[in-house]
This record gives structure tokens, sequence and C-alpha cells, in this order.
């Protein structure tokens, strides 16, 4: 059996992390760095992303993210890159997502700088690609994982609280997902079956979101480093992001994917998406009760969606959910990976099986 655990060339998490930004880009790179960063990023910290590039005269082009992680922005940014040889991806995770693509056609390394713990994409051999209006495009393989990511645990501090939260709902899925593609005997997206290591990795990054979540979003909240901000930071990041890669994904994304077509969600985060995934997932296992007090306790601890109002399809109809359904179980989705048929219409009553279970489960 082939078996496969792919990680980042280095991760890096400190405070101030990115103020020798340009000393990280000089281990890789000489002709000059693109950086894509998102505009919110931009307004609040360019002074700073820019002053070791200015203070040690290394060459940089500086371009503003778009909003969309399609294929269209992958190419405007290819068409600047010109004689620069490293991309820096600063921000979200579809500003970081983007910068892996254009790296990847421009065969060039890349640095991923997150902004916020808020997805286990900055770790990941992999884009997601979006249509131009927000949809769900494709997953977009990647050769290999990003040289470097760095996570500057002081601005990660400042962050919108919504940002931590939505990584937990990402980052929590990552055990169940993995559990399932184990027993389905999944082959992962890097081309092979999952290592203990990587199944390590998912059930560690489950453990310290239940110890340490609540704890770290009231640091959070206040814009603090604490030890259990720390310590959530590793497991949205590093933890989530190779135990989903180098275990499988399953239900929960797919799920989420799905919701997608439904535009209500849209102004949802990927990772409050992936929560009520989650869910519908335990719902298509028939997991034990035990497992549905504990995820709808911390989701609720947390402020994570149990409801359709959550995710904004309170008056979602029964055609509506199907064609989540449908979406989610296409088969070049991770629908396939569960360790037994699932069916849109199982999709859509495990959908609004979760809403109806919000209001019995303690």
């Amino acid at each position: 059996m082939r078996k496969v655990l792919c990680s980042p060339g280095s991760y890096i998490q400190e405070a101030d992390a990115l103020k020798a930004l340009a000393d990280e880009y000089r281990e890789l790179g000489s002709a000059g760095a693109y950086l894509i960063v998102d505009p919110f990023i931009d307004s609040m910290y360019h002074d700073l992303i820019v002053s070791g590039f200015e203070t040690t005269g290394t060459p940089y082009h500086y371009e503003v993210f778009r909003g969309e992680c399609s294929m269209t922005e992958v190419n405007r940014h290819k068409d600047l890159l010109a004689g620069n040889d490293v991309v820096i991806g600063i921000g979200g995770g579809k500003t970081l997502d983007t910068s892996k693509a254009v790296a990847h056609f421009a065969s060039t390394p890349v640095i991923i700088c997150p902004t916020a713990a808020s997805s286990d994409a900055p770790c990941s051999r992999l884009s997601v690609l979006y249509t131009d209006d927000g949809q769900f495009d494709r997953y977009l393989p990647l050769p290999k994982n990003p040289d470097k990511v760095i996570m500057d645990t002081t601005i990660i501090a400042k962050a919108p609280a919504r940002f931590l939260v939505a990584g937990f709902g990402d980052a929590y899925a990552t055990w169940f997902e993995a559990a399932a593609c184990i027993k389905s005997s999944a082959v992962t997206m890097t081309g092979g079956h999952a290592t203990n290591a990587a199944e390590a990795m998912a059930r560690l990054c489950h453990d310290l979101l239940v110890a340490d979540g609540v704890k770290a979003l009231a640091a959070a909240k206040k814009g603090l480093t604490t030890p259990a901000l720390e310590q959530v930071i590793e497991a949205n990041t590093l933890l989530s992001g190779i135990g989903f890669e180098s275990s499988g994904l399953a239900a929960a994304h797919a799920i989420h994917n799905g919701l997608t077509v439904l535009e209500g969600t849209h102004r949802y985060l990927h990772g409050e998406k992936v929560a009520y995934g989650t869910l519908a997932q335990f719902v298509l296992e028939d997991r034990p009760t035990a497992d549905f007090e504990e995820a709808f306790g911390f989701f609720r601890a947390v402020g994570l969606p149990t409801t359709l109002a959550g995710i904004g399809i309170a008056d979602a109809t029964d055609e509506d959910l199907r064609k989540v359904g449908e979406l989610a179980c296409d088969p070049a989705d991770t629908m396939g990976n569960m360790p037994f048929e699932v069916t849109p219409a199982d999709v859509a009553a495990a959908l609004r099986a979760v809403n109806e279970l919000d209001a019995v489960i303690g």
C-alpha cells in the first residue's frame, strides 16, 4: 500500500514574523518578490509588509488581490509576474490559494503568510478555484506544498475573531473526515493512503480545539496572544492542513462545496459552512449521540452555525437542498471517500436533520 505525507518546506510561527519577510524571501530568490496582498491587510499593514524590502533594498512588486480566487484573477497576476522569482501571498484563504496557483503556473517558489488562522489551506498543495461570481469551480492539485508558511501571531491575534472561529470549523472536520477516509481506504489528494503520522495530526488537531478553543477565542476577542491561542493557531493551520491533505476529505467539505450553489451562503466563511457540513456528515454516519453533543456544544460555545439560518438559508426548500446534494455528490468531489454510498437525497435529508437536531440536543 502506498502511503504519502506532504507538508510545507518550513512552518514558522512567531510574533512579528512579517518584519523579517524580506529575509525569508532572500533564502529563496533574488530577482524580486511578487507580493499578492489582501485589500484589507493592505489598508492595515502596507508599511509593515514593505518595510523590510525597503530598508534592505530587496526588489519587489506589490499587487492587491481583487477578491475572488478565479482563473481570471490567477491569470491577471501571472501576466504581471515578469521577472520576479518568488510569489508571496499575504492575507486570507482566497488570496493564499491564488498565490499558490500563480506560483504553480509560473514555476516559482511560493511563501504563504496567513493573517488569520481561518482555514487549513495555507500548508496544502491545493488551490480551491471559484467562478468569478463566487460559486465553487474545482480543486486545483499542485505538484508541491508551499516552500514556507509564515504565521505572524501578533497580526493573527488582532484579526477579527470570526476568522479564528471559522478556522475552528474547518479544522474540527479534519479528524472526522480523516477517520472516514481511513475506514474506506480512500486515496487522498496526495496520491496515497493516510500515514500514521497524518492520522495522529488529525486527531491532535481535534483534541487541541476542544481543549483550548474557547480560551483562545476569549484571548482573540481582545487581541491577546496566549498559550491557548498559540495552540489553536497551529491546530487550525499546520495540523489541520497536513491532516486533511495527507488523510483525506470526505462529506463535510463536499457538502460545503454543494452549499455554494445557494446564494444565501455566499456571505458566510468557508469554515462556517464546513462546520455545518460536519454535522451533516455525522447524520450520514449515524454517529453516537455523544459525538453530536460534543460538536453542538463546542460549536455553540465558539459561535459556529448549527442551523440552516446560521448559514443563510433558513428558508431553503427541499429542492434547494437537493441541489446542494447534487453538487456535493459530484464524482469529482470528495463524497466518494465516505465508506458507503451517499446520494443527493441523503445529503438533503442530513442538512434538514441537523437543523431539527439543534432544537433537541442540549
